[in-house]
């Protein structure tokens, strides 16, 4: 078992002793303790300002950074932030009025950024019906509008899987599909995004605890501590998460000015990104924007510890799967059928309930 040692209360955890999956307990995130890589960035710029001869000296070496234009430069205040789970409201405030002031900097608009906090008593499911999905792609372009993702290149969250029918391995899919329609006969369609996994391997992964679990079950990633390294993205299973190796394009009549810290604000080249179920609509309410543009109906979203949800009659009523299960990483993303099969199995085979 990996053992991480946390400063301040003597105790040691499993890399998966949190009670919600996320990797190792959520007080430990950047607690400021030695992570699995054996420093953390605070831990660094602890050592860093004593060699300095403290904190103040180090700011006032790199006081030149604070007038970069550039977003992708780091700045002072991105670098000496403290971890997500440590920031104060008051720090967190500081933190959403920079963004504001490079969004507005770098697009002449002002944003309406917050920081929207999960809802108590809330886990969220996705479930997709494989039989109606027609592979018409909209959910793929709708989440690019929706998230501020890159336009050139085009970083798209969703992959749509033409899948040959008697098959359930997306080994075998093909997102390049270019026909002039859909569906076609001798396929099936299947999305595939964030799973938004119970056990996530790439939670465990991250050596500077830039991505955790939340309490309503969305994973997430917070821009300004990822370090780009991508353990996360090699760790993913479903190919679910995208690196920024460019600068992202976006031009400003695209920007979706209501945004989000932990989703879809504006990113930087050199870190990580994903479906995150659009929690900036999803935590006040609102469906995905991937849901509401489906013109066929197979998407449902919900909280799956509401009874009564759509969710939870899905998962109660169908004969349901997911995707890689011998893994383990216990998706909250889940396919099932009507009473046609898409897949072309007799008695839905190949579909665990």
């Amino acid at each position: 078992m990996n053992l991480r040692i946390y400063e301040g209360d003597g105790k040691s955890e499993g890399a998966c002793g949190g009670s919600c999956g996320c990797g190792g307990g959520g007080d430990g995130a950047g607690s400021g303790g030695m992570s699995r890589s054996g420093i953390t960035r605070r831990s660094f710029l602890r050592r860093g300002t004593a060699t300095a001869g403290g904190l103040a000296a180090l700011a006032a070496s790199l006081s030149p950074l604070r007038d970069l234009e550039s977003d992708d430069k780091p700045t002072v205040e991105k670098f000496l932030q403290k971890h997500y789970k440590e920031m104060s409201a008051e720090d967190m405030e500081s933190a959403l009025e920079r963004i504001r002031n490079e969004v507005e900097r770098r697009y002449e608009v002002r944003p309406d950024i917050r920081d929207i906090k999960p809802m108590d008593g809330v886990e969220f499911v996705y479930a997709l019906n494989l039989t109606r999905c027609i592979g018409c792609r909209k959910c793929v372009h709708a989440c690019v509008a929706e998230n501020n993702q890159s336009r050139d290149p085009e970083i798209q969250y969703i992959r749509v899987l033409e899948m040959p029918r008697g098959s359930v391995d997306i080994e075998d899919g093909d997102h390049h599909y270019d026909r002039p329609t859909v569906p076609d006969d001798n396929h099936y369609y299947m999305p595939v995004q964030c799973h938004q996994c119970a056990n996530p391997p790439c939670v465990k992964v991250c050596p500077v605890e830039a991505t955790w679990q939340e309490p309503d079950g969305i994973t997430v990633i917070d821009y300004d501590w990822c370090i780009g390294c991508r353990y996360c993205e090699a760790a993913c299973p479903y190919w679910a998460r995208r690196f920024n190796f460019a600068k992202p394009s976006l031009p400003t009549s695209d920007l979706n000015t209501t945004m989000s810290y932990l989703s879809n604000r504006p990113r930087q080249k050199g870190v990580m990104e994903k479906c995150h179920f659009c929690l900036h609509r999803t935590r006040e309410g609102k469906m995905p924007a991937c849901l509401e543009v489906c013109p066929v109906g197979a998407r449902k979203f919900g909280n799956v510890l509401d009874p009564e949800s759509d969710v939870s009659q899905v998962l109660k009523t169908k004969r349901v799967f997911v995707l890689k299960a011998e893994l383990n990483t216990l998706p909250r993303f889940f396919y099932y059928y009507d009473e046609r099969d898409p897949v072309g199995h007799r008695g839905g085979e190949g579909a665990a309930s």
